[in-house]
C-alpha cells in the first residue's frame, strides 16, 4: 500500500467520539473496507494483567513484548507513541479512523454536542465535515447529525482518495493532485495590526524612520504569497495569476487593516497563499514600527472567502470577522 488514508474525529471530551467511531467502523466494514482504529487516551490504561506471561516479561525488564497467535497479535511497549509512528505500523487496511489528536494535520470530522456546553475544538472551515445537534453556522462544510451514519459513510467512501496526508510509514507527504482538473480558484484573506495612537499617527503621516510602512508591507505581502510553498510544509507550488494586497488605516480601531486576494487556474486552492500574504504584511508592519512600539498586536488573520475546487465555495459572515 502506497498511501495511508486517515480520517480523525475531533471533539472535546464527552461529545460522543467513541460511540460515533464505533458506528462508523461497523458501517465502513459493512461496505467491504478493512478499517484500522487508533485512539489517544488522556489517562493511564492497562491491557496486560499480572500473572500473564507477557506481564511477567515486562516486569522482568523487557522494553517491548509481543504476543501472537493464529488469530491475533499484540505488541506492548513501556512508552507512549506519536500518531505518525503508530500509523507507520498499520498495514493492510483501506482506511484508518483516529480518535483524539485533534491538533494533528489530518483530514478531520468535527463533533459538537449542545449538552457539553462547548463548541468545536477548531474553526469549522478546518473540517471536512461536522457532526452536531446544535445550530452552529457551518457554511460550505457538510453538516450531519449524530445518527446520520450512512450519510457520513457515503462522504468517507466518496472522498477517501483525498485522505492521504501520510505515506505508508506514517510520514507526512505532499498530496498528489495530478488527477484533479484545473479550475479557477480564488481566495481572500484579511487581518489587522492594532497600534497605539502615536504609532498610528506616524504611519499615517509617513513619519516612521524606516520609511513608508504601508507600501513596504504591501510589497512584502505579495512576496510572501509567492514564497508560500517555501514556508508552509506540504503546500504545492502554484502558478498564481494574480495577487492583490491592500492596507488601510482604521482610525476608530487604531489599526492597519490588511486584505489579500489571490487567483489561479490550478488543481489546488490558494487559501494558504492569501493567508501567508496577510501574515507577512502584518509582520512587516510590526518590523517597521517596533522601534516606536513593542506591544502592537497582530490579530484576526482569517480566510474571508474561497471559490473553486471539489469542496465548494466558502464565504465568511461579516459578523465573524
Amino acid at each position: 500500500m502506497d498511501d495511508l488514508r486517515v480520517v480523525g474525529l475531533s471533539a472535546y471530551s464527552g461529545t460522543g467520539k467513541t460511540t460515533l467511531m464505533e458506528k462508523l467502523i461497523a458501517s465502513l466494514t459493512g461496505r467491504g473496507l478493512r478499517v484500522g482504529a487508533v485512539k489517544h487516551d488522556g489517562h493511564e490504561f492497562e491491557i496486560d494483567h499480572p500473572g500473564k506471561d507477557s506481564w511477567r516479561f515486562t516486569q522482568a525488564g523487557a522494553a517491548v513484548t509481543a504476543v501472537t497467535s493464529a488469530e491475533k497479535t499484540a505488541l506492548m511497549e513501556g512508552r507512549g507513541s506519536g500518531l505518525r509512528e503508530l500509523l507507520g505500523r498499520i498495514r493492510d487496511v483501506d482506511i484508518i479512523l483516529v480518535e483524539g489528536w485533534k491538533g494533528e494535520d489530518i483530514p478531520q470530522i468535527g463533533l459538537c454536542r449542545k449538552a457539553t456546553g462547548k463548541g468545536f475544538p477548531r474553526p469549522v472551515e478546518d473540517y471536512i465535515a461536522v457532526v452536531t445537534d446544535g445550530e452552529e453556522e457551518t457554511g460550505a462544510v457538510p453538516r450531519f447529525g449524530f445518527d446520520d451514519i450512512e450519510e457520513l459513510t457515503d462522504l468517507i467512501m466518496e472522498n477517501r482518495k483525498d485522505f492521504t496526508h501520510f505515506d505508508a510509514r506514517g510520514r507526512a507527504r505532499m498530496v498528489d493532485v495530478g488527477e484533479k482538473s484545473p479550475t479557477c480558484r480564488t481566495a481572500v484573506a484579511a487581518g489587522r495590526v492594532l497600534v497605539n495612537g502615536q504609532t498610528f499617527q506616524l504611519i499615517q503621516t509617513g513619519g516612521m524612520k524606516k520609511g513608508d510602512v504601508l507600501t513596504v508591507a504591501q510589497i512584502a505581502g505579495i512576496m510572501g504569497a509567492k514564497r508560500t510553498p517555501d514556508l508552509i510544509p506540504m503546500c504545492h507550488p502554484i502558478l498564481m495569476d494574480g495577487v492583490e494586497l491592500g492596507l488601510e488605516l482604521d482610525e476608530a480601531r487604531h489599526s492597519v487593516e490588511i486584505r489579500a486576494s489571490v487567483r489561479c487556474d490550478g488543481r489546488t486552492g490558494v487559501e494558504m497563499e492569501a493567508l501567508t500574504a496577510v501574515s507577512v504584511a502584518a509582520l512587516t508592519v510590526y518590523d517597521m514600527c517596533k522601534a516606536v512600539q513593542r506591544d502592537m498586536v497582530i490579530s484576526d488573520i482569517r480566510l474571508v472567502e474561497k471559490t473553486g475546487g471539489v469542496h465548494g465555495d466558502y464565504h465568511r459572515k461579516e459578523e465573524e470577522a
